[in-house]
């Protein structure tokens, strides 16, 4: 028998496993928050693509606190949110084994970039989708019918969903096929909820309608994958000594002679990254609106404070790097957030109510960076940068 010179705790946790790749792309919301009648009629979640990062100051407001009324800097990510299109509606019944679609309905008119969605090769396809469902709305019988079923899932059903899907067309990014979910209503009566959903049938839903500044959020989502890996860079087990044979990035010993099979519970090469993970807790700094037409002149002052002399959007000078230029909505979060830049991420309600101080503290900003995060930026905005360069040759007049 032999034993272990220094006992250690195990490296890793036991609750993720197994880790494999995702089977969805797209962040799936499993529970929702709780319902509660007494409120308004509310959408629980939304969409939006990851930008990047920067970082900010503010002011803490956190008495007792040694940091109270100081001036602290944090990382934060900007999460662009394009308002969402409602398309359908979906009512679920309760049976012993969980919920049980009952009834769905689908607006009249539905986006081609919803429709992709529904085929792997839209441009060699008859884009046949919805073709059917769509004829019922100009009739009187398909007009019953869709009256009917409304009625029925009124009178029936227990949870009311809205379909919804992003809006690719104005984010202008190479994808066109948009991201389609099922987003649970809460607040208001059932009947409410299925009026709340057929009045909001082929309109926006902007996500100043879900969320709200300050307000603490979950985010769902698949994280950056990396591949298949060994065990040191996996589940950060501690490296061999130098001369170790055959390499040192492994575990010395896998297991016992008997029983004569390999334990779940050690560390093994395999995929790492590309999981599906829910991060909870990340309060909104920020509801930042999108460039806007006003009188005739682009609006693009969404992270200006009232500390700022200049106007200056979200945008970092040069973009930010693997994404682009944020023109739409934005949310700015407060520290990191799953997945590598343009990933779609699902936006929740958080599930309890929060009564930390922490988490009701009011945010108030002071400066948001917009340096150039491609190196070492210097300027905030191209007006401070030509105020510093001076003329320079490239804007010469032949």
């Amino acid at each position: 028998m032999s034993h272990r010179k220094f006992e250690a705790p195990r490296h890793g946790s036991k609750g993720f496993l197994p880790k494999c790749r995702s089977k969805r792309h797209k962040g799936k919301a499993k529970a929702f928050p709780k319902d509660d009648p007494s409120k308004p009629v509310h959408l629980t979640c939304f969409m939006g693509y990851k930008a990047g990062m920067t970082h900010i100051v503010r002011e803490v407001d956190r008495p007792g606190s040694k940091v109270n009324k100081k001036e602290i800097v944090e990382g934060c990510t900007i999460i662009e949110t394009p308002p969402m299109v409602a398309i359908g509606v979906v009512g679920y019944i309760e049976t012993p084994r969980g919920l049980r679609a009952l009834k769905t309905v689908w607006a009249e008119h539905i986006g081609e970039e919803a429709k992709r969605r529904f085929y792997k090769n839209w441009s060699q396809s008859k884009k046949k989708a919805f073709t059917k469902s769509c004829t019922k709305w100009a009739d009187d019988l398909g007009k019953k019918e869709i009256e009917k079923e409304l009625s029925q899932m009124k009178k029936y059903c227990t949870t009311i969903r809205i379909v919804v899907h992003t809006q690719m067309k104005i984010l202008r990014r190479r994808q066109k096929k948009a991201h389609i979910m099922e987003v649970q209503l809460n607040g208001g009566s059932v009947a409410d909820k299925v009026d709340f959903a057929r009045n909001h049938f082929e309109k926006e839903v902007p996500v100043g309608a879900v969320f709200a500044q300050d307000e603490m959020i979950d985010i769902i989502g698949v994280t950056k994958g990396h591949g298949f890996k060994g065990v040191t860079s996996r589940w950060h087990t501690k490296k061999l000594p130098r001369k170790t044979h055959k390499g040192l990035r492994k575990v010395a010993c896998i297991g016992a002679w008997h029983p004569s099979r390999i334990q779940f519970t050690v560390p093994r090469a395999g995929q790492k990254g590309y999981h599906h993970r829910t991060e909870v807790n990340k309060k909104i700094y920020r509801m930042g609106a999108g460039f806007a037409m006003k009188d005739g002149k682009l609006v693009k002052n969404n992270a200006a404070t009232e500390y700022d002399l200049a106007d200056k959007s979200i945008n970092p000078m040069g973009g930010f790097p693997h994404y682009g230029e944020v023109k739409q909505d934005f949310i700015l979060l407060k520290g990191c957030c799953i997945g590598p830049k343009k990933r779609v991420l699902t936006l929740r309600k958080s599930l309890f109510i929060h009564t930390k101080k922490r988490a009701l503290e009011k945010i108030n900003l002071k400066f948001i960076d917009t340096s150039s995060k491609f190196g070492h930026g210097r300027f905030q905005t191209p007006q401070d940068k030509a105020a510093f360069m001076g003329p320079l040759k490239k804007d010469r007049k032949e």
